[in-house]
């Protein structure tokens, strides 16, 4: 995610903060294709057939954000991370609303293969994931921070190690923790139990 903009976007999130108003429309264009990346990855996660479009997701996040004007950015790292986290809302909320009785709810599980969670994972539960992220949270805040930079946010090691001041090591341990455990808790979940 390193691009010749960032130092215009931390300019400009320092402005936010300030409440200059105009430095959010100059934002967008800056971020835009970083979080249309984003999108499109989360987006590759969905069912077929589900009707959200990457723009779409781009937009209402970036006014979740934005709208409401009482967030304080501390870098490019938190703007994305937060990013990531605006769009996972996003989807868990309609997948919520799917799964409504009135929506024909009943949630069936997912198969999960050996490599999911790897990077790029083929279809994982929206619903099961984010339970399975709050439980993380819940142990450990620090491996949950690193998981929404990869997976959501699609960071590199590089990138998450600079956004959340870590060694390159630590966040490649952390990262092969936090997605083994994940794992784990999702199998548990296939199979009516948790671990």
């Amino acid at each position: 995610m390193s691009d010749p903009n960032s130092t215009d976007v931390t300019r400009l999130l320092s402005a936010i903060n300030d409440g200059h108003t105009k430095a959010a429309d100059e934002l967008l264009p800056l971020v835009y294709d970083s979080l249309r990346r984003m999108a499109g990855a989360h987006m590759s996660h969905e069912p077929a057939g589900h009707t959200l479009q990457p723009t779409a997701l781009v937009h209402e996040a970036y006014l979740r954000l934005i709208g409401a004007g009482d967030m304080k950015w501390h870098g490019r790292g938190h703007f994305f991370a937060a990013a990531a986290t605006a769009m996972r809302r996003i989807l868990v909320e309609r997948a919520r609303r799917k799964m409504a009785t009135k929506h024909g709810g009943g949630r069936k599980a997912v198969p999960i293969d050996e490599g999911s969670l790897a990077a790029e994972p083929d279809a994982v539960d929206m619903l099961a994931l984010d339970e399975a992220l709050d439980r993380l949270a819940a142990r450990d805040e620090r491996w949950t921070q690193i998981v929404m930079l990869r997976y959501f946010a699609g960071l590199s090691i590089e990138d998450t190690a600079a956004a959340m001041g870590l060694s390159m090591t630590t966040v490649k341990d952390e990262w092969n923790f936090a997605r083994a455990w994940l794992h784990r808790e999702l199998r548990g979940e296939q199979h009516g139990s948790r671990a």
